[in-house]
């Protein structure tokens, strides 16, 4: 688990400070929404691969 939070960067410059995955203009709340929709993890990655 330690592993996976690492992941979440806070960055006043990159997507106004929101929490995002590896300091990337990929929210955690984006992420959220997704797989709130139903999205599995196989479909969120070959959907946005550079993540």
């Amino acid at each position: 688990m330690e592993n996976l939070l690492a992941r979440v960067t806070l960055n006043p410059a990159v997507s106004q400070g929101k929490p995002t995955l590896r300091n990337m203009r990929f929210t955690v709340a984006q992420l959220l929404e997704l797989l709130a929709a139903g999205m599995t993890n196989q479909e969120i990655l070959a959907d946005y691969p550079y993540q």
